[in-house]
């Protein structure tokens, strides 16, 4: 077995809220700057990229959407981050703003995994489901770089996953954020690409 196909086997990719609210022209957070970083970096193509290759090579995609029941009794009022002046500026689950943007869109059959906090392991089964996949490295995606893919990256690192993020497949509004929030996952992490982590030749 050579080097890459050893990185490739026992790999997962996480897709992690590439939902059309944070990264769709139309979403409800578009003007946070999300979908212009997200178009001038091309990171839903890479992020497709990445998905295409995935498939084609065996190794399983999860995707991770956050979202709120309607009622939002399990929204975290005393959070300073999940700020909201009315209920219509929440994320709400089997709404459109929920949904995975249609360039990255799951299969049926692949596991979308419903988040209420920044973690995608907090309070949901992805740990439980990776396992039971027998997922040893997880490949990182999604918006935004310094929240739910620097929290991915430091709890997959704890709970003894190889962490690797496909840095040109993620962002955030602020180009300087992203930066700084790829430097703090690299002491954990291994920053790479989309082409580095799952080349045309692993997926043949």
């Amino acid at each position: 077995m050579s080097e890459e196909d050893a990185v490739v086997t026992g790999s997962a990719l996480l897709v992690l809220d590439l939902m059309n609210d944070l990264v769709h022209p139309d979403g409800k957070k578009a003007g946070e700057g999300y979908h212009r970083a997200i178009a001038e970096r091309g990171v839903l193509d890479r992020a497709a990229t990445a998905v295409e290759r995935a498939r084609a090579a065996g190794v399983p995609v999860v995707y991770v959407v956050i979202g709120f029941e309607p009622g939002y009794a399990d929204w975290p009022v005393a959070s300073p981050l999940f700020r909201a002046r009315t209920d219509d500026d929440k994320p709400t689950l089997g709404t459109w703003g929920t949904t995975v943007h249609d360039r990255v869109a799951p299969l049926p059959g692949e596991p979308v995994v419903v988040k209420r906090r920044v973690s995608p392991f907090h309070g949901t089964h992805l740990d439980l489901l990776l396992r039971g996949l027998g997922v040893d490295t997880v490949l990182l995606t999604g918006v935004a770089t310094e929240l739910v893919v620097l929290s991915a990256a430091r709890e997959a690192h704890d709970r003894d996953y190889r962490v690797r993020v496909l840095a040109d497949a993620t962002a955030t509004g602020d180009p300087d954020v992203h930066e700084w929030a790829l430097r703090i996952i690299a002491r954990t992490a291994e920053v790479t690409t989309v082409d580095d982590a799952l080349s045309p030749a692993a997926a043949r």
